[in-house]
């Protein structure tokens, strides 16, 4: 049976979409290595708990599926922000992603050092009108 399983997760890896864009954040990227890990030596594997591993299948076969984008139909392709997937997967691409921690770094950077030369100097900066 160990064999079955294994065989059915190879086939479900090999189904999982692999989004190059999320390097190091992809969901089919993480799953492959946990089924590796969790096979280690492929089917001849020992399964320490079937249910458990069982449930787990059918969970993620049902969202490689799409079985609740079916059974829950959205009105629009839009979030409530008005952002399309596609504007959604571009933004969330580890490029962009990158670029916003840089920013961020940034303004976390200008704010410490506005803060530290106030501490330094002693006396609190008056709000500019």
């Amino acid at each position: 049976m160990a064999a079955t399983r294994y065989r059915r997760f190879l086939k479900l890896c090999e189904e999982w979409p692999k989004d190059e864009s999320k390097k190091g954040r992809d969901l089919g990227a993480f799953l492959r290595q946990r089924v590796a890990s969790a096979f280690r030596e492929g089917e001849n594997t020992q399964i320490s708990d079937p249910e458990k591993c069982d449930q787990m299948y059918e969970s993620l076969a049902r969202i490689n599926s799409n079985m609740y984008k079916e059974k829950f139909p959205r009105a629009k392709d839009t979030s409530f922000t008005g952002v399309t997937v596609e504007e959604c997967r571009i933004l969330l691409a580890t490029g962009n992603m990158q670029h916003t921690d840089e920013e961020k770094k940034g303004l976390w950077k200008t704010l410490m050092e506005r803060f530290s030369s106030k501490l330094e100097d002693g006396t609190p900066e008056k709000a500019e009108k």
